[in-house]
């Protein structure tokens, strides 16, 4: 991201991963595709909704993944930065708000009241991008905001659960095409490296060992249930085709397809 001091900017970040660390704290939230973010070893996901806390001086690293955009707030960390910023002290209350917000969790979510009201601001300040007072009150204004609509992801990020429900929904509705560990991540709001410990932690399984037995338990089921040829089985589970299909349902069942839908005709 940019590192010279505004406001509040729009920012589109790079697939290549970066990383830095400055001397005021960020906010940082979600607008539009997937992002993210490392904040002293503590990786997540930032999706439209969700946000995170960068504290000055902490390193931090951040990415995007495809198309992306975020909006970035830049917050003094005491009265004296901000004078030397804007050219006023900053009244005391409103940093006393500033301290309190930063002292939560790294990541947040937020309602969708506090969503709209991003929304009407982005579109404000996409269209004026030079309008410093502009950029000033929208700061300020969601400052406020945060404080009333705040929601950390997870206090404690060694003993969160997925919820696995909304893991097996997405692996179903998807089965007939490939599916990352970055999609799933994606559908409970946490980075990649982060899911894939905390699945296996849980499951007892690699994600890709997951999806592969959903993939088959629905290839056994089709093939109990319907007319559907080998092949046809094969490409509606999301296998690249009949021999993959073959080699993976023998693993695991102890006989390949063709006998098991003999054996169950």
């Amino acid at each position: 991201m940019n590192t010279k001091f505004k406001h509040s900017e729009i920012v589109i970040l790079p697939e290549q991963m970066e990383h830095h660390n400055h001397g005021y704290n960020q906010v940082v939230i979600g607008l539009s595709g997937q992002t993210e973010f490392d904040i002293e070893g503590y990786g997540n996901l930032v999706c439209p909704g969700q946000g995170c806390l960068v504290t000055a001086d902490s390193e931090h690293a951040f990415s995007g993944l495809g198309r992306n955009e975020i909006l970035v707030l830049n917050i003094p960390v005491s009265q004296h930065s901000f004078e030397e910023t804007y050219g006023y002290l900053q009244p005391s209350y409103a940093m006393d708000r500033v301290e309190r917000l930063f002292d939560q969790s790294s990541y947040f979510h937020l309602d969708s009241q506090a969503q709209n009201l991003i929304n009407a601001l982005t579109v404000e300040m996409t269209a004026h991008p030079d309008d410093l007072l502009l950029s000033k009150a929208c700061t300020d204004t969601l400052m406020c905001v945060l404080q009333r609509h705040f929601k950390p992801l997870a206090s404690d990020r060694h003993s969160a659960r997925l919820n696995m429900d909304i893991v097996d929904q997405y692996i179903i509705q998807h089965l007939t095409r490939k599916i990352s560990v970055t999609q799933l991540a994606g559908q409970v709001f946490l980075g990649e490296s982060q899911f894939h410990l905390l699945f296996k932690n849980q499951t007892g399984v690699t994600p890709h060992q997951y999806v592969l037995k959903k993939r088959l338990e629905m290839a056994k089921q089709l093939m109990e249930e319907s007319q559907l040829s080998l092949a046809q089985v094969a490409q509606s589970c999301g296998f690249s085709g009949q021999s993959s299909f073959t080699q993976a349902f023998s693993r695991l069942y102890g006989m390949p397809p063709a006998r098991f839908k003999k054996n169950n005709v």
